[in-house]
């Protein structure tokens, strides 16, 4: 495809199964398909994600490279489970 749109691929999923879900995901990407993806599992959609966006109620709340959000002290406060995002 000339771009892929996914809307939560992980969902339901086993965590063996999500990561096999991931793996795919970047090996796509890595072949120069971009790719459009929501997903509720913010730790593995960021450290995939080259960009991402935090949306709070409908509004984007963040956005930046998918490694520097998931360093973000507020977004591991209010979407990852605690103060230490990795």
């Amino acid at each position: 495809p000339k771009f892929l749109l996914l809307d939560e691929p992980s969902a339901g999923l086993s965590p063996k199964f999500q990561g096999e879900v991931f793996k795919t995901i970047r090996d796509i990407n890595n072949a120069g398909t971009p790719i459009l993806m929501v997903e509720q599992n913010a730790k593995q959609a960021l450290r995939i994600a080259s960009r991402g966006y935090i949306l709070v109620d409908g509004q984007n709340r963040l956005d930046d490279t998918g490694g520097k959000l998931l360093a973000n002290k507020e977004v591991a406060e209010m979407f990852l489970g605690g103060g230490k995002a990795a």
